[in-house]
């Protein structure tokens, strides 16, 4: 119990700091240079665990066509999404980007709900529409209520940035549960990952952006690369444990509390505050994702979560 404990609050920590590290390199990087060398550092690094992992199910990718075929559609999901998301953050905050991201549970349940029975028993839940709608009702008052004076235009401008990124990221994983069935949610993680990170990599090219790279200093860079590795060991590595070993509500229970570390790393680390209104429209959200996302205790067991990194 203890070393679960450890590790949950260990999660919550890291991934405090998770935002503010994507935040700052947001706006030190264009978005597709960020992600060109973040996805590909990431992602590397996860292929490698595979291939000592995972090496029969990679050789599966090789065998079965169409599993290739849905990964590279998954590449191009990811690619948008988060081009969308790291844009989104660089025009607001890292607070924002985490209230964001709680708030695309029940939008990806809601999706999902078209076509997996499971997520159709949820949403036929009362306390869904509630907990959604609660949830809704905070992102707008936080929206609404945030940026500075002078900056508000910007901050409407990324808040409509992180909205597609979470919409696309709904559908997103519907191919990821299809995908699942098939192969070991780190090996699709790992794919998805390098993937767009050579889409990423391509735009730069033909863009001339990868020139850009050649003007940032190698401490920068490596620490660009080291930022790929952090989201994809903590985002995804830690995720998967804990949902392993402690199960798919606790796991939620942990998600709910991460915008609270990552404000608190965000206000030393780039400070970045937030006003009595949002902090209330913040609670909000995180109230209406624990309503919308409770379920009967006989049916805990029974739920698989997919992630991102």
């Amino acid at each position: 119990m203890k070393s679960n404990q450890k590790m949950a609050l260990s999660y919550i920590g890291l991934m405090g700091f998770g935002f503010p590290i994507m935040r700052y390199m947001s706006m030190n990087f264009d978005t597709i240079n960020n992600n060109a060398v973040r996805f590909l550092s990431g992602g590397i690094l996860i292929l490698i665990i595979c291939l000592f992992k995972f090496r029969d199910e990679l050789k599966n990718i090789v065998d079965e066509p169409k599993i290739i075929f849905k990964l590279l559609i998954l590449a191009c999901f990811m690619t948008g999404n988060m081009y969308c998301f790291i844009t989104g953050l660089k025009y607001t905050s890292a607070l924002t980007g985490s209230i964001f991201s709680i708030l695309a549970m029940p939008l990806a349940i809601s999706m999902a709900a078209i076509f997996f029975k499971d997520e159709r028993d949820r949403v036929k839940q009362k306390k869904f529409y509630i907990g959604s709608l609660i949830a809704i009702t905070g992102s707008l008052v936080f929206v609404v209520n945030g940026g500075q004076a002078g900056q508000s235009s910007d901050f409407l401008k990324g808040a409509l940035f992180l909205t597609i990124a979470i919409f696309i990221q709904s559908i997103q994983n519907l191919v990821v549960k299809n995908v699942s069935k098939k192969l070991h949610s780190v090996v699709i993680s790992a794919s998805t990952a390098t993937l767009s990170g050579i889409v990423f990599l391509t735009i730069a090219i033909y863009s001339n952006k990868i020139i850009e790279l050649k003007e940032v200093s190698l401490g920068m860079l490596t620490g660009l690369s080291l930022a790929g590795m952090y989201g994809m060991l903590t985002g995804m590595l830690m995720a998967f444990y804990i949902l392993q070993k402690q199960g798919v509500v606790v796991f939620n229970i942990i998600q709910l509390i991460i915008p609270i570390s990552t404000a608190i790393v965000g206000y030393f680390t780039l400070n970045e505050k937030i006003n009595l209104i949002q902090g209330l429209g913040a609670i909000l959200v995180i109230i209406g994702c624990v309503i919308s996302l409770r379920k009967k205790q006989t049916e805990e067991g029974s739920q698989c979560i997919e992630l991102e990194s």
